[in-house]
C-alpha cells in the first residue's frame, strides 16, 4: 500500500474490509444452494433499480436489436439472478468442485493432455455463469497455470480475495498491468500455462466484430500464444443449478500464421471474439451484461432520428 494514502482513505478501506469479512462469513454459514439463492434474491431485487440497469438495457439493445422488449426483460432479470448467485458462490468456491460433483467437465481429456504434455497453453474464456469456475477446474485438473485478475482498489479487500482463491487452489497470480505481463512471460517460459478473460473492453485493442458492431479486444492472449508457439484453449461455463455447473473444454484455437505478424494477430483476435459471441448467444442470461463492452459513443443518448 502506498505511503501517500491518507488517514481517512485508509480508514474507509478498513471499514470496507470489515464489511467484506462480515458478508463472506455470513454466506459461509449457509449451504451452497441456500447462499446462492440468497444472492440471486438480493440482486434480482436491487439490480433493476440500480443505475447499472441502464447499461444492461443498452447492451441488450446493441447485441439483440431484433429481439422484442419481453425477451430482453426476461434476459435482464435472469442475468441479475445469475450475477447474484455468482457473487454469493465466490465466497465458497472451495465447496464447488469437480470432486464433489457440483462441476461436470466435458472433454476433460483435453486438460489431461495439457497436464502431461509439458507444453503450456493460453486458456481463454469470458465472464460466463460463474467465471471463477474456470480457474478452479484448471487447478483441480493438475495443470500448472498462472491466473490473471484485476486487483481491487482496496488493498485489504484485495488480500482477502487472494486468500479466498487460495482456498480452492489458486496460488499463482499475475496481476494485470506491466508487472503482470512480465509474470506471464516468465511463467510460460517455465512451461506454465496462463488463463485470461478475453471478453472485456480493452482500450486501443484490436477492433473486432462483436454482435455486428466493432469493439476493442485485448490482443495479449493471442500475442502470448504466438510468442510461445502454442494454442489458445477456450473454455465455457454453464450454470446447471444453484452452485452447479457444466464446463466445456472446447477445441483449441490455432493462431493464424501467414508470416504477417500484425495481420495474423488481428485475424486470431477476431476468432477469439467470435468464440465469445457464440457462447453469449448460446446462453445470454449468463453473461456479464453490466459492463460497457462497446465503444463509449454507443452509450450516448440518441438524438431524434439517429441511431448509434
Amino acid at each position: 500500500m502506498s505511503d501517500k494514502v491518507g488517514f481517512w482513505q485508509d480508514l474507509m478501506w478498513r471499514f470496507e474490509a470489515i464489511a467484506f469479512d462480515a458478508t463472506v462469513g455470513l454466506l459461509r454459514m449457509f449451504p451452497v444452494d441456500v447462499a446462492s439463492d440468497l444472492g440471486a434474491g438480493l440482486l434480482k431485487a436491487l439490480g433493476p433499480i440500480s443505475p447499472v440497469q441502464k447499461v444492461v438495457n443498452r447492451n441488450l439493445d446493441l447485441a439483440f436489436p431484433e429481439k422484442d422488449g419481453a425477451w430482453k426483460a426476461r434476459v435482464s432479470r435472469a442475468q441479475w439472478d445469475n450475477l447474484g448467485r455468482t457473487f454469493a458462490e465466490i465466497a465458497m468456491m472451495d465447496r464447488i468442485t469437480v470432486a464433489n460433483g457440483r462441476i461436470v467437465v466435458e472433454n476433460a481429456e483435453r486438460l489431461d493432455e495439457i497436464e502431461t504434455s509439458g507444453t503450456p497453453v493460453v486458456f481463454i474464456s469470458g465472464h460466463f455463469a460463474n467465471w471463477e469456475i474456470m480457474p478452479s477446474v484448471i487447478n483441480e485438473s493438475g495443470v500448472i497455470c498462472q491466473m490473471t485478475y484485476r486487483a481491487a482498489n482496496n488493498p485489504y479487500v484485495d488480500a482477502r480475495w487472494r486468500k479466498a482463491r487460495e482456498r480452492y487452489g489458486t496460488r499463482l497470480f499475475a496481476p494485470k498491468g506491466g508487472d503482470g505481463a512480465k509474470e506471464l512471460l516468465a511463467g510460460m517460459a517455465r512451461g506454465e500455462s496462463v488463463a485470461l478473460m478475453n471478453d472485456q473492453k480493452f482500450n486501443r485493442g484490436v477492433s473486432t466484430p462483436f454482435f455486428s458492431r466493432p469493439v476493442d479486444t485485448a490482443p495479449g492472449p493471442t500475442r502470448l500464444a504466438m510468442r510461445f508457439g502454442t494454442v489458445l484453449q477456450p473454455m465455457t461455463v454453464e450454470r446447471t443449478g444453484a452452485g452447479r455447473f457444466k464446463v466445456t473444454v472446447c477445441d483449441p484455437i490455432d493462431v493464424v500464421d501467414t508470416g504477417r505478424k500484425s495481420e495474423d494477430i488481428d485475424a486470431t483476435v477476431c476468432k477469439v471474439s467470435a468464440f465469445i459471441e457464440s457462447a453469449v448467444r448460446s446462453r445470454p442470461e449468463e453473461w456479464f451484461w453490466v459492463h460497457k463492452r462497446w465503444p463509449n459513443d454507443a452509450y450516448k443518448p440518441e438524438t431524434p432520428g439517429h441511431k448509434n
